[in-house]
């Protein structure tokens, strides 16, 4: 992995360690420390200072396929092509348990405050006192079986269960009702979920598989298998296209202030700068 200053596209850290293809990786809050996850089903964090690797965690069995930071930091989250969703401890760098063992690959997840209505079940067994920011969350699951669901964080249990078109890649908060969640088939799922018996709508603006969903401003950026990214705006009524990839798919989107970062398949990142939409 890399790390890029952003202003002048100059590389400040390699940071090498994992044995196969690393499918994601994100900052911490504080800028720095890294989370990364990789086919070789190693979860690392590394120091974005020295480029050192600090922590390893082992226990999938199956390539991590996506990552998600509780709170600050103290516990992360890991999911996996096993079928399996991880909670762990960094300070002890133990796992604090499997949150979800779905028997399908799990794509994307997504963790967020729940609605106060809505419930989220009670453990089967006190939760550890490593366990740090997981009441009243909800984790949401991007699975290959064409399921969304949704597990209380600190219960583990099942709050809901959607069934799309195709397989599920990626999910996000808008906010503590709203998700969205994306499909190997093009459609873009909005689910309330108090409710999430129907959509309250999907777009589909082409058959390429959406693989990165951002939550956005008042609205979202999304990024499919056909080089297409677009921002959805205004009630979720407003587009606006980022140009520049052909064909390439757009593997994941990232923001900072007003400007949007996407990663393709072409080995490009490309940085664009945003006016006040």
């Amino acid at each position: 992995m890399k790390i890029w200053q952003a202003a002048n596209g100059e590389i400040r850290r390699q940071l090498e360690g994992h044995v196969y293809d690393v499918n994601c990786c994100r900052f911490f809050p504080s800028g720095l420390v890294v989370l990364s996850g990789g086919m070789d089903a190693q979860l690392k964090i590394w120091s974005a200072e020295d480029a050192s690797c600090v922590v390893t965690f082992k226990g999938h069995k199956g390539g991590i396929l996506d990552t998600a930071i509780v709170d600050r930091g103290r516990n992360v989250l890991s999911c996996s092509r096993d079928g399996t969703a991880r909670l762990w401890d960094c300070g002890k760098s133990a796992c604090l348990g499997v949150i979800a063992d779905c028997g399908s690959p799990i794509n994307g997840i997504a963790v967020g405050t729940a609605d106060n209505s809505l419930n989220l079940g009670t453990p089967e067994k006190p939760p550890s006192e490593r366990e740090v920011g997981t009441e009243g969350k909800i984790l949401l699951l991007a699975r290959e079986d064409k399921k969304l669901q949704g597990v209380g964080l600190q219960s583990r249990q099942p709050v809901f269960l959607f069934v799309g078109s195709d397989a599920f890649n990626c999910c996000a908060f808008l906010s503590s009702t709203y998700i969205l969640a994306g499909t190997q088939d093009g459609n873009i799922y909005q689910l309330d979920v108090r409710n999430t018996n129907s959509p309250i709508q999907v777009i589909h603006r082409s058959g390429a598989p959406v693989l990165s969903l951002l939550p956005y401003r008042d609205g979202f950026i999304a990024g499919q298998g056909d080089g297409t990214c677009f921002i959805v705006q205004q009630d979720l009524d407003y587009v606006l296209d980022l140009t520049e990839a052909d064909c390439d798919p757009v593997y994941k989107v990232a923001s900072w202030e007003k400007q949007i970062y996407t990663c393709c398949r072409d080995g490009i990142v490309r940085r664009y700068q945003l006016s006040d939409l």
